[in-house]
């Protein structure tokens, strides 16, 4: 299980780098909140981080059984990030009826913060989980 603190990939820890300070603190809390998540959710098991499009991505080492998430700055925003997703699952969709008013969306793809914003961990933390087990079978499924 991917727990550590240090990143390992020498091409994702350049990208963490690159940011600017403030968004790079807050991205580097995604990350920890990505791991953390990971190693408390039934059924997730190892969790890979490389880079996907050039931005730190986190998905499960077995097929099959979630979804990639991806983490960045959003470039023509300053003092914005944000957390992406798979744009043809219905992640965001269940987000956005889920927590209608807690986060700001990006189309079918993203939850997108402010630097100053305080992020909701409890309703976030909820969202990684479904992200990280997207593919698992639904109980009550045949």
């Amino acid at each position: 299980m991917l727990r550590r603190s240090v990143i390992d990939n020498a091409k994702v820890a350049a990208v963490f780098r690159s940011y600017p300070k403030g968004v790079a603190a807050k991205l580097r809390a995604l990350r920890r909140l990505i791991l953390e998540v990971a190693a408390a959710t039934e059924g997730v098991g190892e969790v890979h981080e490389s880079l996907r499009w050039g931005q730190p991505s986190y998905l499960n080492a077995r097929p099959r059984s979630g979804s990639t998430i991806r983490i960045d700055r959003v470039k023509s925003r300053p003092g914005r990030y944000a957390m992406y997703f798979h744009c043809r699952t219905t992640l965001v969709d269940t987000f956005r009826r889920r927590y209608p008013s807690t986060f700001r969306y990006e189309g079918n793809r993203a939850i997108v913060f402010d630097e100053s914003d305080r992020v909701p961990v409890g309703a976030l933390r909820r969202c990684i989980a479904q992200a990280l087990t997207y593919h698992r079978p639904r109980r009550g499924k045949a």
